[in-house]
């Protein structure tokens, strides 16, 4: 008959673990383990966002380089119409002092004036131009905006040119309007186009 082993007995052998030699329950498994889990939601527009271009667009790009070419020849014709002008009221003066009562006089200082309320407009208009495209590369959508606005009067200017050349049947004329058109459309375009857009409303840091 045997005893049960003493448990301060140092010379009796240890008790066994329990459930030693009885099959023992495997651990529970990871919630949801074995089973499909349902895809993480994604991040809220994830996959949506529109790109944000890293550099100016090509059809922007090009849109500045026309507008400072644009600038650079209105600032050209500006300063021929200055000179014309001061030319033309120096005749004038010159008439007024060797004859009196001319009626050449008049048309004279007429002609001047024009001359330099014109090349004033085109002052203006360079400065638009080469300020609209410096801008491009930090300007947001209000140059956009005024680029629009500009490539919309240009080509209404284009379609003038278009009609006085028609009228006048000169090949010059129509060259001019069409060059005209052509740039104000590419203007409109590159302003419109998801590129343009997305470049001027990027975020600035």
């Amino acid at each position: 008959m045997s005893y049960p082993p003493d448990p301060n007995n140092p010379y009796g052998q240890p008790p066994a673990a329990p459930g030693y030699g009885y099959p023992q329950q495997a651990p529970p498994a990871a919630p949801g383990y074995g089973y499909p889990q349902q895809a993480p939601m994604a991040a809220p527009g994830y996959g949506y966002a529109p790109a944000v271009p890293q550099s100016m667009p090509g059809l922007v790009t090009t849109a500045r380089v026309l507008l400072f070419i644009v600038g650079g020849v209105q600032t050209i014709l500006a300063i021929i119409y200055v000179i014309i002008g001061a030319a033309a009221k120096d005749a004038t003066n010159t008439l007024k002092h060797t004859t009196s009562d001319n009626p050449f006089t008049a048309m004279g200082d007429a002609a001047a004036g024009v001359l330099i309320v014109i090349a004033v407009v085109f002052g203006l208009f360079a400065a638009l131009s080469i300020t609209l495209g410096a801008k491009f590369g930090k300007g947001g959508n209000s140059v956009r905006v005024t680029t629009i606005v500009y490539g919309c009067f240009g080509g209404l200017v284009g379609l003038l040119i278009l009609l006085g050349a028609i009228s006048a049947g000169t090949a010059v004329g129509l060259v001019m309007a069409f060059l005209w058109l052509a740039i104000s459309i590419i203007w409109i375009t590159a302003m419109c186009v998801r590129d343009g857009v997305s470049w001027f409303n990027r975020p600035r840091y």
